[in-house]
């Protein structure tokens, strides 16, 4: 480890464990007077900012803390590499606070004032400066920082913060700066952009020389055509916006890109063509700005990847250009556990956004499976991918039976997950009693003879989950086929063999719409055109049912028949969330024989009954 030396204390190199570059025996209040907030004679925020967040005044995560030592190590002890000059950086600042005003409630009106986490950002960006050799005009002294991946919890400020910090870029940098706010789609693209718009339309003194049209925001008052100037017409510079899904994304030369949302891109088409497109300019300036998200393996995926190696030293190209710049917590235990931790994903803590929203969105995610994922990524940075179990097993484990006699001649509602070759196969009876709100689910499974085996060896590849069907075929709990393939008339018949049986008649059946194949005109021939019914296989379909099944078995309100089959698809469940939060059951990843059919069967079953759910009480006389 190498050390260096600050104001007379030694320090290690920073690493993203903690607090580093004082040394933890100097009492924080008496020790931190060696580091002088003063830069050139101005008072510097992020100087501050660091200083008391060592003292434990502001809670900010690890990722940060490392960010920040890299940053006062660079100004304290950059051996003339990086100067830190205050001048631009509070220029803007004061652009901000003294010509933008928030055009949104409960701000609407009010003056910017920038919080001191926003301040220290600030100066980060625009307040180091890197000589450089390669500049159009020979060499000298540029804005050291080229990208940045600003990455916080949704209702922090982010896209009023960054629009603003755009905004004053344009105004205070240099004539001609070709701005693009970029995103996945249009209506995202434009936060960013109407937010800079608005900011603009706030100010006389912006909207005075500046205007607006279908192509986006210039420079120049139509009214004032014989003026000349950086704030006249003369001054081509201007801000537009661009979508993933828009067409000639190459050829452009611009000097600043915002790249809202990058979580959502499954790789770097979009930004890829953005970051060429800067790649002329002396001082360029792409931005980077996201929430954690819920796209597995994404562009989001591969940029945190890269950031935290560069936080520990490990980058394989030179990162020093390049500002991280991360609000994430340090674990997932310490969210539950300690509510001032929450600072550390949400800086707007107490301010932009309400502790009592946070405190109602955790106990959501205490109760909720579904919704756990969702909270975590969007508040507090914490990546959820399907590796996490959907249920609880407390809440998994259910002993009550019942006789599927007891509902002879009775209606159900049947859910139906098929298979593909040789995989599992589910079919799922929905029983209700009148006046009594427990849902009684009796399923079957199918499994081929090849993939069953002969009971003595669990071994065989064509048995991954390594489960003894045999046993559980003898327990009546799956059926075993003899052909390769189970086809779509074992599932139909078998529920035409519970109607002759039981005279149980299903009002509906809903079935898989991507493996039907001939089931549903096999259902529609043994019991009317109008019981068959598809279910997509969409977050959009499933989101509801497969809560209202979680609501269900945490009050103790579905009766699976006690089925181990059941059980062991309920416990190899997680949940795939959308950008809208919504669900559906997935497969936690990184066993193929986590099979969840039963599940499935079941998610299909609700949404059936969901569809029909005023015929089906009124046929049970409930």
């Amino acid at each position: 480890m190498t050390t260096t030396t600050i104001n007379g204390t030694e320090a290690a190199t920073p690493a993203p464990a903690d607090w580093t570059l004082v040394n933890p025996d100097i009492d924080p209040l008496t020790g931190w007077q060696v580091l002088s907030d003063d830069i050139g004679g101005k008072h510097s925020f992020l100087i501050e900012y660091y200083k008391r967040c060592r003292s434990g005044e502001i809670i900010v995560g690890r990722e940060l803390k490392t960010t920040l030592e890299m940053l006062i190590q660079d100004i304290f002890c950059g051996g003339g590499k990086y100067r830190f000059i205050l001048d631009a950086a509070h220029r803007r600042i004061d652009f901000i606070e003294h010509e933008i005003k928030h055009f949104q409630a409960p701000f609407a009106g009010k003056p910017f004032i920038m919080a001191l986490c926003q301040k220290a950002f600030t100066e980060a960006i625009f307040g180091f400066y890197v000589y450089d050799t390669e500049l159009s005009y020979g060499a000298g002294w540029v804005r050291r920082f080229q990208e940045v991946l600003f990455l916080v919890a949704r209702k922090n400020g982010k896209t009023p913060l960054v629009a603003a910090l755009v905004l004053a870029e344009w105004f205070c940098g240099k004539m001609g700066q070709a701005v693009m706010c970029a995103s996945n789609d249009y209506a995202q693209a434009a936060l960013v952009f109407n937010a800079i718009n608005a900011f603009r339309e706030e100010s006389r003194t912006i909207s005075r020389v500046t205007r607006k049209n279908n192509k986006g925001i210039f420079f120049g008052n139509p009214k004032q055509r014989r003026k000349t100037g950086k704030f006249s017409k003369q001054n081509k510079g201007s801000i537009e916006l661009m979508s993933a899904k828009q067409g000639a994304k190459e050829g452009r030369n611009l000097t600043l890109v915002i790249a809202d949302e990058i979580h959502e891109m499954k790789d770097n088409s979009t930004v890829l063509p953005l970051i060429t497109s800067v790649s002329t300019q002396d001082e360029p300036l792409y931005f980077e700005i996201t929430t954690e998200g819920i796209v597995r393996d994404g562009y989001l995926d591969a940029r945190l990847s890269d950031a935290r190696k560069a936080l520990k030293g490990e980058a394989e190209t030179d990162p020093s250009r390049w500002l991280i710049w991360l609000y994430t917590q340090d674990s997932e235990a310490e969210i539950w556990d300690d509510e001032r931790s929450w600072t550390k994903s949400n800086p707007m803590y107490g301010i932009a956004k309400k502790p009592s929203y946070l405190r109602k969105k955790v106990d959501t995610a205490r109760h909720s499976g579904a919704d756990r994922a969702f909270i975590l990524a969007k508040d507090f940075n914490i990546k959820q991918l399907a590796s996490n179990a959907w249920l609880e097993e407390k809440y998994i484990d259910c002993p009550a039976t019942f006789d599927i006699a007891d509902f002879a001649h009775c209606w159900c509602v049947v859910g139906v997950d098929l298979a593909e070759t040789n995989d599992l196969c589910a079919c799922t009876f929905l029983f209700m009693r009148p006046n009594d709100p427990v849902k009684y689910l009796h399923t079957m499974y199918f499994v081929t003879a090849v993939k069953a085996g002969d009971g003595q060896s669990t071994d065989s590849p064509t048995n991954p989950e390594k489960k003894n069907y045999i046993e559980w075929a003898d327990a009546g709990l799956v059926r075993i086929v003899q052909d390769n393939v189970i086809d779509d008339t074992v599932v139909s018949n078998y529920i035409w063999d519970i109607f002759k049986q039981y005279n149980i008649r299903p009002l509906t059946v809903g079935y898989d719409e991507w493996h039907a194949k001939d089931f549903a005109k096999e259902i529609a021939q043994k019991f009317g055109k109008e019981v068959p019914r598809k279910i997509r296989m969409t977050t959009d379909a499933l989101n509801v049912p497969t809560r209202n099944i979680e609501t269900d078995l945490r009050a103790r309100l579905i009766n699976y028949n006690n089925n181990d089959i059941c059980r062991w698809n309920f416990r190899n469940t997680a949940v795939r969330v959308d950008k809208n939060g919504f669900v559906m059951p997935c497969k936690i990843n990184g066993y193929i024989g986590n099979k969840i059919d039963g599940t499935m069967s079941k998610v299909i079953a609700y949404a059936a009954l969901r569809e029909v759910k005023s015929a089906f009480m009124a046929k049970i006389g409930g």
